[in-house]
């Protein structure tokens, strides 16, 4: 096949571990900024050119599509899927995973554990938020933030009324959420492939802090999963529309909850802790896809 990897550089580990994988299975690999290919909507039909050349002949994409870029990464694939291209994840699901308050909407209607959640557009309801949440304390989470960035531990009911008349004031879109004091810091990462749950790792945060992520000074260990754990990563992968998703999972008092779901889940951290190639189990499932 000739695969074509949407990424913004080449030398990220992610995109060149799937390159390189591609490559020893037989494959030729283009790889492209989205950033810098663009449209072509003629009526003669759809077209995607890169460095002023059309990119023809390519009988599947994988996007690796950065949330900066996430309007225009998206149209780009989009671009493909109206090609008749296959991809990896579409834009329609890569979309969804992208907008939080969209994903968590679509995960609650579709029976997905989740923690108790709360939204709202004006000061005025703060009380309630806070209420329907369980009360302080809390995590109050800005809908644009990645890697744990713009997610903040409100201890107190007074610290949560401040950040969020803050967030307001900043016109900022963000949500209020419980805080599940039993997870103890630690999060599971599943890494979702087709219908399979094929690495999970656990994520511990470092000591003061509340974020397991791995870029803010995280630990993690290989780990094994429940079959409700895995029958859960699997089902709001689904649910997003996803082919290829991490899903994040905490365990609280009441049962394992979804926390977030990437349509784009970084293979260097869940490939070291749990020596499975995952970038082979992801080329094998696009090329069945195709």
């Amino acid at each position: 096949m000739r695969i074509l990897i949407l990424s913004r550089s080449q030398k990220i580990h992610s995109t060149k571990r799937l390159s390189e994988t591609a490559k020893l299975r037989g494959h030729d690999v283009i790889i492209a900024d989205p950033a810098r290919c663009y449209l072509d909507l003629s009526t003669k039909g759809p077209q995607v050119y890169f460095k002023n050349k059309a990119l023809k002949d390519i009988d599947a994409v994988i996007p690796r599509i950065g949330s900066s870029i996430t309007f225009y990464g998206t149209a780009i694939l989009r671009q493909f899927e109206m090609m008749g291209i296959p991809t990896l994840n579409s834009s329609n699901g890569v979309l969804q995973a992208r907008d939080k308050l969209c994903a968590l909407q679509m995960l609650s209607r579709a029976g997905i554990p989740l923690p108790k959640t709360s939204f709202a557009n004006s000061t005025k309801m703060t009380n309630h938020l806070i209420k329907l949440v369980g009360g302080a304390p809390l995590v109050v989470k800005l809908l644009q933030g990645t890697q744990g960035k713009g997610v903040v531990l409100c201890e107190t009911g007074k610290a949560a009324e401040s950040v969020i008349d803050a967030f307001r004031e900043m016109d900022a879109d963000f949500m209020v959420q419980e805080f599940v004091k039993e997870a103890g810091g630690a999060d599971i990462r599943c890494f979702v492939v087709g219908d399979e749950v094929v690495a999970s790792m656990q994520r511990q945060a470092k000591e003061g802090e509340f974020r397991s992520n791995l870029h803010r000074g995280g630990s993690a260990v290989q780990i094994e999963i429940s079959e409700q754990e895995r029958s859960i990563a699997i089902n709001a992968t689904k649910a997003l529309g996803l082919e290829v998703s991490g899903v994040d999972i905490l365990r609280s008092k009441s049962g394992p909850c979804v926390i977030e779901v990437n349509s784009s889940p970084g293979l260097e951290g869940i490939e070291k802790y749990t020596q499975v190639d995952v970038a082979g189990r992801i080329i094998s499932h696009l090329e069945n896809l195709v």
